[in-house]
C-alpha cells in the first residue's frame, strides 16, 4: 500500500471507529462512560497500517464519537487512551513479531493495547468519578477489548488476504 491510499485507508478507518463507537454503546452510570464496538475497529486499522496510522484512526475516532455523543468529558482523556491503544497494537505487531501472519502476534497484540485501554480508563474514571466508580467500569472495558479482538481477528485475515490477492498491501 503506497502513502495516499494508507492515508485514505487510515481516515476511512477513523470514521469507522466513531461510526463503531457511536452505533452500539452500552451506558455505564457509575463513571457516564459507555462500552461499545470501535476497539474492534482500532485493531483492525493497527494490525493493516502500523502504529501511527492506528494512534490516529484510535485517537481521533473515538474522541469525536465522544464528542458527538453526550459522553464529551471523556473527550481529552479518550483521545491519549485511544490514540496510544492504536499506536500500542501496531508498534507491538510490526515491530517485535517477525512473523505478521501468526494469529498469535496479532492476538498478543490486541490484548496489550486492550490491557492499556482498560488500564487508562480506570485512571481516567479515578480523575473524574472516583476509585469506586472506576472499578465498576473496569471489567465492562476488560470484556469489551477481549470481545474487540475477537471480532477483529477474521476481519483482518479476510483483509489481508483480499488485498494481498489484489496487490494492494
Amino acid at each position: 500500500m503506497n502513502k495516499t491510499q494508507k492515508m485514505i485507508t487510515a481516515a476511512l478507518l477513523t470514521a469507522l471507529v466513531a461510526l463503531a463507537t457511536m452505533a452500539f454503546q452500552v451506558p455505564v452510570p457509575a463513571t457516564k462512560g459507555y462500552i461499545n464496538l470501535g476497539d474492534t475497529v482500532i485493531f483492525i486499522a493497527a494490525l493493516l497500517l502500523g502504529p501511527k496510522y492506528g494512534a490516529v484512526a484510535g485517537g481521533i475516532g473515538s474522541a469525536l464519537a465522544d464528542l458527538l455523543s453526550p459522553y464529551a468529558v471523556w473527550a481529552p482523556f479518550t483521545l491519549v487512551i485511544k490514540g496510544l491503544e492504536g499506536f500500542i497494537v501496531g508498534y507491538i505487531f510490526y515491530k517485535m513479531f517477525a512473523a505478521r501472519e501468526s494469529v498469535k502476534a496479532k492476538a498478543v497484540s490486541m490484548m496489550a493495547g486492550g490491557l492499556w485501554m482498560a488500564v487508562g480508563y480506570f485512571g481516567a474514571g479515578i480523575i473524574l468519578y472516583g476509585i469506586p466508580a472506576a472499578l465498576v467500569e473496569l471489567p465492562g472495558n476488560m470484556f469489551q477489548a477481549a470481545g474487540s479482538a475477537v471480532l477483529a481477528l477474521p476481519v483482518v485475515e479476510v483483509l489481508v488476504r483480499v488485498l494481498s490477492a489484489r496487490n494492494i498491501q
